[in-house]
């Protein structure tokens, strides 16, 4: 074959796969009571789409392993699972149904084989194990467990053996051994790992290489860098570093027995995500309305401060999006929400635009398609 003909071949495959890949982005208006749609674009902007129906409150959310559903919890009763599949080129969500869920749920999470739904109740003190069907339908409760003080969120680490949750509450991290054939979680041994008195543990997320688990602390938006052992599933606290500016004049709050800040001045951080990578992390606090900038340190985990960047009112949820390029970002009493350019060299972040959004948007989900 001519090699000006086998060239043409090659360009035409590659802008053929170009053209059909397609990064979407979800965001639930709690509201509102439903899921906006967003697609991105190849620089960073948002094209807003539909909005699907949930009902209100609808807030968290999580994605199928598989990217063929996305579950979202609603947290007015009946306490309800939405599953939607997901439409691979235009990102279009179809109910399939919903299912029942034990309690009032800030956050849920697949496990990774995408068979079970983990879900952490703030209110209720306690988590539990949904099985999820292939058809994405979510049953009936396989295990309620009571834990603790304001269970805040759930998550497996990357080997699916281990389940931890932040406690804000108690100041705790609960330690679970996961069995990934049964659904079931048990205590492992210890069962919690103790975090510093009024730091109130809230959301966490493990490292690309499963070393190190980094524990987001809503009362002080420091962000603890916490050992993994691979072994036992336990962890243990390595250093601690803060979100907000060595300025900030925001100051611990106390313990809330329910959802809400106590007053103007109290710190009070919201999520935090890391790129790919594992070369940056990121924290939302929510009184400043900011997003705090991390370097890691890949081997020992620690996290140097870099920087804070204003953001959407009262940010309670933003994502990263798969190439580590792009954060999107919504406020609880914004009418708008915002994608960030991640400058790669240092990780600050560059505003590319904004679009519209609905009331008390408040967690982003973004899938891409290859």
């Amino acid at each position: 074959m001519h090699k000006n003909l086998r060239a043409g071949i090659f360009m035409s495959l590659l802008f053929s796969a170009q053209a059909s890949a397609a990064t979407f982005v979800y965001v639930s208006n709690a509201e509102d009571g439903d899921i906006g749609l967003y697609t991105l674009q190849a620089d960073g902007s948002l094209q807003p789409g539909a909005r699907f129906k949930a009902e209100k409150v609808v807030m968290p959310m999580t994605v199928s392993p598989d990217k063929r559903f996305l579950i979202a919890g609603v947290r007015s009763k009946p306490f309800s699972a939405y599953t939607y599949s997901i439409d691979r080129a235009s990102g279009a969500l179809q109910l399939v149904g919903t299912g029942p869920l034990a309690e009032s749920f800030p956050y849920i999470h697949f496990d990774r084989t995408g068979r079970y739904l983990l879900s952490a109740s703030y209110g209720g003190n306690l988590v539990s194990v949904n099985p999820v069907g292939a058809d994405g339908r979510v049953g009936e409760p396989l295990q309620v467990i009571p834990t603790a003080r304001n269970a805040h969120a759930i998550r497996t680490d990357n080997t699916n053996r281990f389940v931890f949750v932040p406690h804000l509450g108690t100041d705790q991290v609960f330690q679970f051994l996961f069995d990934e054939k049964s659904g079931r979680l048990t205590a492992n041994t210890p069962p919690v790992a103790q975090m510093k008195a009024g730091s109130g543990p809230r959301h966490l997320i493990t490292s690309p290489d499963n070393r190190f688990v980094y524990l987001l602390n809503e009362l002080t938006a420091t962000v603890t860098t916490l050992a993994l052992d691979g072994k036992t599933g336990t962890l243990k606290e390595v250093s601690s570093a803060s979100a907000l500016p060595p300025d900030s004049k925001l100051g611990p709050g106390g313990p809330r027995p329910t959802p809400g800040r106590n007053t103007d001045n109290d710190i009070w951080a919201s999520d935090l995500h890391l790129t790919p990578n594992g070369k940056f992390l990121y924290a939302a606090e929510r009184t400043s309305s900011s997003i705090g900038a991390f370097r890691v340190d890949a081997d020992t985990g620690s996290l140097a401060y870099l920087g804070s960047t204003p953001t959407e009112k009262q940010p309670r949820g933003f994502r990263i999006d798969p190439t580590g390029r792009f954060m999107v970002v919504s406020g609880e009493k914004s009418e708008t929400i915002t994608s960030y350019s991640i400058v790669q060299s240092n990780g600050s972040l560059v505003p590319v635009g904004k679009v519209p959004t609905g009331k008390g948007s408040n967690w982003v989900e973004i899938v891409s398609f290859d």
